[in-house]
């Protein structure tokens, strides 16, 4: 298979500075929650997509110095750190990419946490978030310590193999782009005032790292050139320009996107493929260096367009590298119906913001490449004779299918509807949701070019069926169902009168049952569905009242960096919005609310409510084989049920994924005595001499 001529320019070599890239695939910096407390998973991660083919592959943010200590990110402070980094380089360099590393100092975006060191920054000003603490200005010594600070990190980095090094002034989180911002820099010295003046200490940096590393080593800058805040921040129109145009030779890089990173990376509810392009689009007409942009390019042709629309020199990727590591490479063999399309749900951004190691709704792999040995396009051969036989082609069905028939074991999956793919299907049909469907969609596709996996749709899996179809495994994927009493996570029984009102659950409407008039929206669920819902009743013609115990609508979402845009529509949409607020009960056209702290209630006009409070497994299956007589299932072949994905842990589509992956990888997916993974841990040598208190004291064996 070969890829249309049209692709070539794809491939083209680019020059950066004194190092070459072998095409124009870039994975920009981006975290992934494992940091330096694992050194290992991120360099095998690193390393695969060196393997999948991009041509540059990037760290996450590495701090420089405890001054500005992200706790969690990499960190190069000095030579000792330099061991964790070169593991990374040294994967990527094995399949001939170009590593970069992105050296950073987050000022007062962090409150110091580990080092306890009192924050910096251009101007006296609180730190982000809710930790207490005041970061203080910047000393002109104080701004000598950090160019110096910089300058070691950027020796470091080559010493540890990097071929690029970054000066990061981006997010509007960094001590450089701060230094740049009219709303963080009150300066009255030669550092304040003008934006030359702003722009002296990021010139400086990069001047600093290009004099270390002189001809060994690329210097890129990071940089935002739109707050999306209008006058009150950098714009593409005024400062963001103009400040690439002051410095536009200076670095042998521009990696250009906008702020902050709810911005950047925002969804695909709010933004489309390439929705960056009309704020960098500027950047290449003021520079003769190669720029590198993002916009989650998952289309082939959207991204020549931005290579031939001269938009960009390098295709940047942060999700669709992470949803598909081997994007470039099934590019460049014209295996196009192989590629893995990030769906733009932001689930690897919330687990990197829970402080855990990412995850991927598409690739189950991701996070998973070191410690337990997941490769995203190799998968052991079969190494049983079973036969398998999966109830439900949900997004559990489907990746177990998927993954057992590539091992090569013959299997069965049967779906009682008409439609394959389960939740992911009936969700994408919700507002903002299509790109679910590309979960079902790639999975099919795989499914039909293998002949020893018969997909039988309209075939519900009973007990009987199991017993004749002759599969000495079978895996119960049959889902979950939306809860229509109210239970979740703030009501522990069922709420008051729910049989006085029409009760709609997420279920009914994805089913086309809709209520109609005023209508109470209650979301003790926390995540997009009630959101969603809320709009799609509002589409409907309802009026919404959204109702959630949280203290923010649709509160898991601060870690999909979509919140405030949620929160934002549901304010213009909904009636009414009651944060902090409970359903107490209901009577005839009327809900009766309780505030969660006082227990003080109002009463609202409602025609039907709708709950989105949390799900129960369909797992009737399961206990009915289970409490079947074991003798009459080992006559018929079977030796293992087990469920899969929602029905045995209702959860998120991410997690179903990697249930489905977990039982192809693993036959099982019951818990075991044993941790079924690597972990790095920091191991003390017991046969040192013990300190006076410890004398004598030993692990038990």
């Amino acid at each position: 298979m070969s890829r249309p001529d049209r692709y070539d320019v794809l491939f083209e070599p680019v020059r950066i500075g004194p190092v070459t890239a072998k095409n124009r695939f870039y994975q920009v910096p981006h975290c992934n929650g494992m940091g330096r407390a694992f050194p290992s998973s991120v360099a095998a991660m690193r390393g695969i997509k060196a393997e999948g083919g991009w041509g540059v592959v990037c760290t996450e943010q590495c701090d420089i110095h405890h001054s500005g200590n992200h706790q969690r990110e990499l960190r190069l402070w000095d030579a000792k750190d330099i061991p964790q980094l070169a593991r990374a380089t040294d994967l990527i360099h094995e399949h001939g990419a170009l590593a970069g590393v992105e050296l950073a100092h987050n000022g007062a975006h962090v409150s110091n946490l580990e080092s306890r060191s009192v924050p910096i920054a251009a101007s006296v000003e609180a730190t982000r978030g809710i930790f207490p603490g005041t970061a203080r200005a910047m000393d002109k010594d104080d701004i000598r310590a950090f160019r110096r600070w910089h300058r070691a990190a950027v020796v470091n980095a080559r010493r540890a193999g990097f071929d690029i090094v970054y000066v990061y002034a981006g997010h509007d989180m960094t001590l450089p782009v701060n230094f740049l911002s009219r709303r963080r820099n009150q300066r009255t010295d030669e550092y304040g005032g003008s934006l030359e003046n702003r722009a002296r200490l990021l010139r400086e940096l990069i001047e600093d790292a290009k004099e270390a590393v002189g001809d060994t080593c690329a210097v890129a800058v990071r940089f935002s050139v739109d707050d999306l805040l209008g006058d009150r921040g950098i714009t593409a129109g005024g400062e963001g320009y103009d400040t690439i145009e002051m410095l536009a030779e200076l670095p042998d890089l521009w990696d250009v996107n906008v702020s902050n990173f709810d911005n950047d990376g925002a969804t695909a509810r709010f933004s489309g493929e390439g929705y960056q392009e009309q704020y960098v689009k500027f950047v290449k007409s003021v520079t003769s260096k190669p720029v590198v942009g993002v916009g989650r390019f998952t289309s082939p042709d959207t991204m020549v367009s931005m290579i031939r629309g001269g938009t960009l020199d390098f295709i940047g990727a942060a999700r669709p590298s992470i949803a598909d590591p081997f994007l470039p490479r099934k590019i460049e063999e014209g295996r196009f119906d192989d590629i893995r399309e990030c769906i733009g749900c932001n689930v690897c951004v919330a687990w990197d913001r829970a402080g855990a190691p990412f995850r991927c709704t598409q690739n189950p792999t991701t996070g998973e490449e070191w410690r337990r040995g997941w490769h995203p396009e190799r998968i052991e051969a079969k190494d049983t004779d079973d036969t398998v036989l999966i109830a439900g082609a949900g997004p559990a069905g489907l990746e177990a299918a998927r993954a057992l028939g590539r091992r090569g074991y013959s299997v069965i999956l049967a779906e009682r509807g008409r439609e394959l793919g389960g939740r992911v299907t009936r969700e994408s049909r919700l507002p903002g949701l299509a790109t679910y469907a590309r979960v079902r969609d790639w999975r099919v596709t795989q499914l039909r070019g293998m002949r020893n996996v018969q997909v039988l749709p309209g075939n519900e899996v009973t007990p009987e069926l199991v017993r004749e179809a002759g599969c000495s495994l079978v895996a119960v994927a049959t889902g979950a169902t939306w809860r229509r009493d109210g239970i979740g996570r703030h009501h522990l029984a069922p709420v008051p009168g729910l049989d006085r009102i029409p009760v709609f659950t997420p279920d009914d409407i994805m089913d086309g049952r809709l209520p109609s008039g005023r209508v109470v929206v209650f979301d003790d669920d926390h995540y997009y569905m009630a959101g969603v819902l809320a709009e799609r009743l509002v589409q409907h013609g309802c009026s919404v009242t959204f109702v959630t115990p949280e203290s923010l609508v649709s509160a898991f979402t601060t870690y999909t960096a979509e919140q405030r845009r949620i929160a934002r529509s549901l304010l213009e949409l909904c009636e009414a919005v009651h944060p902090l607020t409970s359903l107490a009960g209901t009577e005839p056209g009327a809900a009766r609310l309780a505030c969660v702290y006082t227990g003080r209630e109002t009463e609202v006009t409602a025609d039907a409510v709708v709950l989105a409070t949390g799900m129960v497994p369909r797992d009737n299956l399961y206990h009915e084989l289970r409490a079947s007589d074991p003798e009459a299932l080992t006559t018929a072949g079977v030796r293992r049920v087990v469920r899969i994905g929602d029905c045995l842990g209702p959860g998120i589509i991410a997690a179903a994924v990697h249930s489905g992956h977990l039982f192809a990888r693993t036959l099982d997916t019951g818990l075991t005595d044993w941790t079924p993974y690597r972990r790095e841990n920091v191991e003390l040598d017991w046969d040192q001499p013990l300190p006076p208190a410890r004398a004598g004291i030993r692990p038990e064996a």
